[in-house]
């Protein structure tokens, strides 16, 4: 159950970063901002726009893309983000120093990142 909890948190936390990431891609491209004038114009926006990311997004499609992972990344992948060890942990469990633990973590989440966007890009193009 804490496993589930975890990984749960992880998969928001990902989400969240991508998304981050992406706006601050974009926010250098888009200098205007748009204003709105009344409370009415927020709530008419926010019913118009569903957020889908995490209703298309199940529990299942992260669980392979994790399992996808190389094998080395994808073990500290689990053992940093899921059960909660630290590099040095890693490194000592895995006969690797520090710096390659995070090296692994990093390509881990990277493509972990290029998955997630390749997704979200191919929903795109369906709804467009």
């Amino acid at each position: 159950m804490d496993g589930d909890l975890n990984f749960t948190a992880w998969a928001k936390r990902v989400v969240v970063n991508t998304l981050i990431d992406e706006y601050r891609k974009r926010k250098n491209y888009t200098s205007r901002i748009n204003t709105k004038e009344s409370d009415r114009e927020l709530d008419s926006d926010a019913a118009t726009l569903p957020n889908d990311a995490e209703s298309g997004f199940g529990y299942d499609n992260l669980l392979k893309m994790v399992a996808q992972l190389p094998a080395i990344s994808g073990k500290v992948f689990n053992l940093y983000v899921i059960d909660g060890f630290n590099h040095k942990e890693i490194g000592e469990l895995l006969g690797m120093s520090e710096g390659t633990s995070k090296w692994h973590l990093s390509t881990a989440r990277k493509l972990l990142r290029e998955k997630i966007e390749r997704i979200e890009l191919a929903e795109r193009k369906l709804v467009i």
